[in-house]
């Protein structure tokens, strides 16, 4: 599905599963996993964006957001817009009724975050990390990854022993790296294929 078929499919939903559809065949759709890990990277601070040029990602991606929402039957939603630790722009989404958006696992929002991040790109022409929320959703489940992963690197140095997660998506994965990128007493790395990759804790000998 492409920007144009967005703006222009005249084709009305008969329910919120046939949105549902729409947004989760675009993840599928021939993309490999890693280049959705690529679209929520964090770029480093003296990547020389501008306000101006913040300013036009932000107007850029809501726009593509509240296109695609069209498709969804959520009544009035209201988009807010923050920066967020990793200097990641995170456009959050609240509202009734929302845990269509939200999907099984979360799937449907990832979904919505490859979608909105690959318009992104394709209209102002370079990469910056956006990231799509809804009432907080990956707030949460970003503290929850946060003291898993502190939890999993304390197990690693007293076992002394590698200690493997469970499988994650490439968001989750680099919420794990980055929470521990800090603690001299562990390193980690992802291994696995496709659905089955994860993150390894190793503690440093």
């Amino acid at each position: 599905m492409t920007e144009e078929n967005i703006n222009n499919e005249e084709a009305s939903f008969e329910d919120t599963d046939d949105a549902l559809e729409v947004v989760e065949d675009e993840l599928n759709d021939g993309e490999d996993e890693e280049v959705i890990e690529e679209d929520v990277e964090i770029e480093d601070d003296d990547n020389g964006i501008t306000d101006e040029q913040l300013d036009e990602i932000a107007d850029t991606a809501i726009a593509a957001l509240k296109d695609v929402l069209k498709y969804f039957n959520v009544g009035e939603v209201t988009i807010d817009e923050y920066e967020g630790d990793e200097g990641e722009l995170i456009l959050d989404i609240t509202g009734d009724d929302l845990a269509v958006l939200i999907g099984r696992h979360g799937r449907t929002l990832d979904a919505l975050q490859f979608l909105i991040s690959a318009i992104t790109v394709r209209k102002i022409g370079y990469r910056y990390p956006v990231i799509i929320d809804v009432e907080s959703y990956k707030n949460r489940q970003r503290q929850k990854l946060e003291a898993l992963a502190v939890a999993t690197a304390k197990r690693a140095v007293s076992q002394g022993r590698s200690v493997k997660m469970r499988p994650m998506t490439p968001y989750e994965r680099r919420i794990i790296h980055v929470a521990l990128r800090d603690d001299n007493r562990v390193d980690t790395a992802s291994e696995g294929e496709g659905a089955a990759r994860h993150v390894v804790v190793v503690p440093v000998q």
